[in-house]
Parts: structure tokens; sequence; C-alpha cells
């Protein structure tokens, strides 16, 4: 009896994982049309401008790994990493490509369709052109409170420690 649920649940889980792969499967290979809608939506939502900065950043990890080494070459280096600009400037735009693919994985045609609707509409529009100000203010607003969160939490930690006879 043991036995013959251990085989059910065991071939319960083979199933689920199998529906589970099959629906991943299915969500990692979106079709053409809706790479091309994605596409649509990372352009007039400009999505990929949350990683403008990718470039710049790999360049400054690069520089200070090998200035760190070569601390005599580092002129050199800047140089020739300055020089590397325009090459690797122009790989910015496999990042709306790998945004769009994303996309293309998360929505069906029908919602790409919405989303661009959306974001030609004026209530889109606006929040494209104050997505950076809403994302500054809230990270100003948000780094404010998690400083009165820290200080609370540090507060009640150290009461909590001092009735245990604690001092922390």
């Amino acid at each position: 009896m043991v036995t013959l649920a251990i085989r059910a649940v065991r071939a319960g889980a083979i199933l689920v994982a199998l529906f589970g792969f099959a629906a991943a499967a299915q969500a990692q290979a979106p079709t053409a049309a809706q790479v091309k809608l994605a596409r649509q939506v990372v352009e007039i939502s400009a999505a990929s401008r949350v990683f403008e900065a990718a470039v710049p950043t790999v360049f400054n990890q690069v520089y200070g790994t090998y200035i760190q080494q070569n601390p005599d070459l580092s002129k050199e280096i800047a140089g020739v990493l300055q020089d590397l600009i325009p090459e690797f400037d122009k790989r910015k735009e496999e990042i709306a490509g790998i945004i769009a693919q994303t996309y293309a994985t998360k929505f069906t045609e029908a919602e790409l369709n919405d989303l661009i609707a959306f974001y030609n509409s004026p209530t889109g529009k606006k929040l494209i052109t104050s997505g950076a100000e809403i994302g500054r203010d809230s990270y100003g607003k948000v780094q404010e409170w998690s400083g009165k969160l820290l200080q609370q939490l540090t507060e009640r930690l150290k009461s909590e420690m001092k009735k245990k006879g604690h001092t922390i």
C-alpha cells in the first residue's frame, strides 16, 4: 500500500515536472511576431534606457581591474579603453534585443499590442517622460524610510536584548 502511494506520488511529480518543463519551454520560445512587438514596446517605453550605463560600467570595471594589476600602465590602459569606446558603444543595441526577448517570453501578442497602445496613449507618454523623475523621487523617499526603519529596528533590538540582560 505504501509502495503504491509512493509510486503514485512519483508519477504525479513526474507529470508536474513534464508539464512544468513544457510550459517553461513554451514560455522561452516566443514567436517572431511576439519578438517584433516586444521590440516596439522596448523602443516606445524606452525600457532599455535603464541599462544605458551598462557599457560604461563594464569599462570602469575592466579599467579598475587592470590598473590594480598594472598601476604603472594606467594612462596607457585608459587610452586604449578610450579608443575602444566607439566599438563597444554600438553593443548597447544588444540590450534592447535582450529586453525585447524577455518581454516576448512574458507577454502574448495581444498583451504586447495592449502595451504598445498604452505607451502611445497620453498616460503612457506621461509615464515615459516622468519615469526617471518618479524613480529618483521614489528612491530618495525609500532611502529615507529605510533609514528610519533601521533606526527603529536598532532601538527595538537593543530594548529587547536589555530585557534579556544584555547591553548591545
